[in-house]
């Protein structure tokens, strides 16, 4: 009967479906251990944004494998007891599920899925019907805040009775407010259309930016701008009532709010003079038309402070004014003292800080740390729950609220993401990966004890595949700083065998390599080399001081990091230095390129989303920002950084055989840049193969069509064994 239910589920609505493993996971007949082959890669599940009930008896996760003969990716929705058990497939196989997550009282499972015929993306499973069908619930619980009994729900919306404005976003490049459409029609009030329309199917651009990645091209505005949001004010909505109360009625928002447990207090952040948003909104948008001043955009500066308000109603009550901007504040769990994280300034290390609701003097509970917090909560025994990124790796602290001493919980050589707590604070889920194993679900008490592995989704594959490990070290670069690196060896290592070696350079420059499992990392090794990762200065990870260590430096104490790593590896008895490649992307893209001016040390080069001039980077980019910051102005009000840091001029050093790998629909490191390099290069007499991917953009080697990505690694792997290998 079940079978039959799940054949009609797939025709009208998803069912719930039960199953011990995805097929394409299933026990299959005993395969002799192999090293990688690209495309293995096709295997491999990931899991992410895992979610426990508040029972604490059930986690939800999504589970992401690849359709290889059909060229996508796939997500379900899989659930997993905590007390052991095999995990359930909850969604139907039919239809793409993500984002699980539970009712406050655990009977309804919600997750996001696009469905035909359906209104929305919002969907349910009840749990209190045996193999219940999917449905679309009719409203989604408000998202807010709550008092410990629940009775009613805090939460900030655009005021819709009054008010103009809106703060100004805080930089990023985001999804552009209009999506992509016909250009060939000419906008309202453009001058130019065409003779005839019939015979125009060309791009007729007004509008500045009129790209983004991953987006594409974007309309023209067509109609008047939309107004500026209105300011985010406090609403209240009892438990049971449809009826939401409006609690204030200002001219500026109400962010990062939360409710005091015993239901007396709301917290939030707010602009630190009380600005209405508009004229906040103003002032940003009138010092971004300026040149840029380092002295003026550098500046401390206080923009945010934390409030206090009566539930009840009354004046805002300021209790901390930090100079920099505070975030993620919650109250304890006797509602007597708030803590939060607050930044000092744009490139200052933030802090994790507490301090009484009646007033007094802030402590900082992280003072002296060198790394930063990433989030918080309040344990029922008073301490404080903290994750932190520690370099490559991601941890779980605990924090004595009172005296600021910090014990690791959850850690060591792995990458631990999507912490989900029970309501009870008792139990914590969270995915894991280390470098020589993919993602699954781990389950561990609030102190990290009685830590265990929840799922098995890849271990018929880790049973089948050898993946490499990494051998961790640090060492002392210029200026004093200490830098973490990694060495992976390959697959079949001989003690006393000397391998060649690839350097790896990751993107941004902010970003950073980690503890987890990497298929490009594993690629190589697979085939026969060492992998050497590093984090130069300019990763993130460490502290807010390194990461922006490389302002207007790029190309100089970075290059000298990784250089130095490349001399401890290369002195290694079991590294031929004389077959040495290096490679990267983006960032790492741009790095190859200047490393192949500075030295002919390196037998091969691969350059991926690569930068090659940055005055050309710049007018072809949806990114103008980055180097804004990164080169301290405009390429007209800094000429000499952005023709200084680019490759180009000085290509004509170049003797490294070279692979440029380029998506044609890049918008972030624009094709323009990769073919200027490969031109020279021709010209130059130095070898160099050229591989531009249809349907791709920034985004190929983490999001982009599987049949290309495999590709993709695949001539990587190609190009270093001909140049590297005897």
């Amino acid at each position: 009967m079940r079978a039959i239910r799940a054949v009609f589920a797939l025709a009208i609505l998803p069912l719930r479906l039960f199953s011990q493993q995805p097929t394409a996971v299933a026990p299959a007949a005993a395969v002799a251990p192999h090293a990688m082959q690209p495309n293995d890669w096709h295997r491999v599940r990931t899991l992410s944004a895992p979610a426990m009930s508040p029972d604490g008896k059930r986690v939800a996760v999504t589970v992401t494998t690849v359709v290889e003969t059909q060229n996508k990716r796939h997500s379900e929705i899989w659930v997993v007891s905590t007390a052991g058990g095999t995990p359930e497939r909850w969604t139907s196989p039919g239809y793409e599920s993500s984002n699980p997550r539970w009712s406050e009282d655990g009977k309804l499972m919600y997750f996001t899925s696009t469905r035909p015929g359906g209104r929305g993306s919002n969907w349910a499973i009840r749990l209190d019907e045996p193999a219940g069908e999917a449905f679309q619930p009719d409203s989604i619980p408000t998202v807010g805040t709550q008092p410990r009994d629940r009775s009613f729900t805090i939460y900030a919306v655009a005021d819709t009775t009054g008010g103009r404005g809106g703060r100004g976003g805080r930089g990023g490049f985001g999804a552009p407010a209009v999506a992509p459409a016909n250009l060939a029609v000419p906008p309202a009030g453009s001058i130019t259309k065409p003779v005839d329309p019939t015979r125009f199917d060309g791009r007729q651009i007004v509008n500045f930016p009129y790209k983004s990645n991953g987006v594409g091209f974007i309309a023209n505005s067509i109609v008047p701008p939309r107004p500026a949001p209105r300011p985010s004010q406090l609403f209240m909505q009892k438990r049971g009532e449809n009826k939401r109360t409006q609690l204030t009625n200002t001219a500026y928002s109400h962010r990062d709010v939360v409710v005091s447990p015993d239901g007396k207090l709301i917290a939030f952040v707010a602009d630190a003079q009380l600005r209405p948003d508009s004229l906040v909104a103003a002032n940003a948008d009138s010092v971004s038309k300026l040149p840029y001043d380092r002295m003026r955009d550098e500046a401390p500066r206080n923009d945010d402070d934390i409030y206090v308000i009566p539930v009840a109603g009354g004046e805002p009550k300021k209790i901390a004014a930090l100079q920099g901007s505070e975030t993620s504040i919650e109250f304890s769990t006797d509602s007597r003292r708030i803590a939060f994280i607050s930044r000092p300034g744009r490139y200052k290390n933030s802090a994790l800080h507490i301090i009484d609701v009646a007033g007094g003097a802030v402590q900082n509970l992280t003072n002296g740390w060198q790394y930063e917090p990433s989030s918080f909560d309040f344990l029922p025994n008073g301490e404080i729950a903290m994750t932190a990124t520690i370099g490559g790796r991601a941890a779980l602290f605990v924090v004595n609220a009172k005296t600021g001493v910090t014990r690791e919980a959850i850690g060591g050589r792995r990458m631990v993401r999507g912490w989900s707590w029970d309501e009870k604070k008792a139990k914590v889920a969270f995915v894991a990966t280390n470098v020589s194993r993919p993602t699954e679900l781990f389950l561990a008490d609030w102190d990290g004890k009685n830590e265990r592995k929840i799922t098995a989704f890849n271990d018929a594959l880790n049973s089948e595949v050898v993946w490499s490990d990494a051998e961790r070290f640090t060492y002392p670069s210029v200026g004093g700083l200490t830098i973490e690196g990694w060495l992976m060896k390959p697959y079949g290592y001989v003690p006393g065998k000397k391998y060649p070696v690839v350097l790896y350079i990751h993107g941004g420059p902010h970003s950073q390599y980690d503890e987890g499992w990497f298929d490009e990392f594993q690629n190589l090794a697979a085939a026969g080399m060492m992998v050497l990762y590093t984090n130069p200065r300019g990763s993130s990870g460490y502290n807010t001081e390194f990461t922006y260590a490389t302002l207007g430096r790029w190309g100089a104490e970075d290059y000298q990091d990784l250089m130095k790593a490349t001399d401890i590896v290369a002195a290694r008895a079991d590294i031929d230095s004389t077959r040495m490649g290096v490679t990267g992307g983006s960032y790492g893209g741009f790095m190859t390129a200047w490393i192949e001016t500075k030295t002919s040390r390196f037998k091969a080069a691969e350059t991926d989303r690569m930068i090659a001039n940055w005055v050309s980077w710049y007018s072809a980019s949806d990114a103008q920002g980055l180097t804004e910051g990164e080169f301290f102005g405009k390429p007209w009000e800094n000429p000499a950084m952005y023709d200084t840091l680019s490759p180009i001029k000085y290509v004509s050093k170049v003797k490294t055989p070279t692979l440029l790998v380029q998506s044609e629909e890049d918008f972030r490191t624009p094709m323009p840049e990769a073919e200027q390099w490969f031109m020279s290069l021709k010209k130059l007499g130095v070898p160099a193969e050229f591989v531009r991917y249809p349907r791709s953009n920034h985004d190929l080697s983490r999001t982009g069509e599987p049949w290309l990505l495999v590709d993709r690694l695949g001539r990587i792997r190609q190009w270093f064994t001909y140049w590297l290998k005897p």
